[in-house]
C-alpha cells in the first residue's frame, strides 16, 4: 500500500519550504510546459536507472497525469535497497488533473 497526499497537502509543504523532493515520471516534453514548484523529472521508463539520484532524507512525493502511475513508481521506489524504511515515500492523489496550482516552466535537466 502507497500512501498518497493530496495536492493541497504538497502545496502546504511548499508553502512552508518543507524538505520534499518531487518526482514527475511524465515523459520531458510533459515536464517542460509545466511543472510543480521544485520536481524533478525522472520519466517513469528510466525511474529504476535514476533511482540513485532520489535524496532519501527528503520526504518523497511522486507525480503523474492522473495518480495511478506514481503509485507504481512508489512502489518501485520503495522497493529499491538503500532506501531508508523511515523515507515516506508518496503518491501525489489524482495527479496533475488535480493540481489546481501554478506551474513552472524549463527544461527537463534539473
Amino acid at each position: 500500500m502507497v500512501d498518497e497526499v493530496t495536492p493541497e497537502e504538497l502545496k502546504e509543504k511548499l508553502d512552508a519550504e518543507e524538505p520534499v523532493q518531487i518526482i514527475d515520471i511524465r515523459p520531458a516534453a510533459a515536464f517542460e510546459r509545466g511543472h510543480i514548484p521544485r520536481a524533478i523529472n525522472v520519466p517513469m521508463t528510466e525511474l529504476p536507472g535514476r533511482v540513485d539520484e532520489i535524496e532519501w532524507e527528503d520526504d518523497i512525493v511522486v507525480a503523474c497525469p492522473i495518480g495511478q502511475s506514481s503509485v507504481q513508481a512508489a512502489k518501485l521506489i520503495s522497493s529499491f535497497e538503500g532506501v531508508d524504511n523511515d523515507a515516506a515515500v508518496q503518491s501525489m492523489a489524482g495527479g496533475y488533473h488535480a493540481w489546481e496550482y501554478g506551474l513552472e516552466q524549463r527544461s527537463a535537466d534539473a
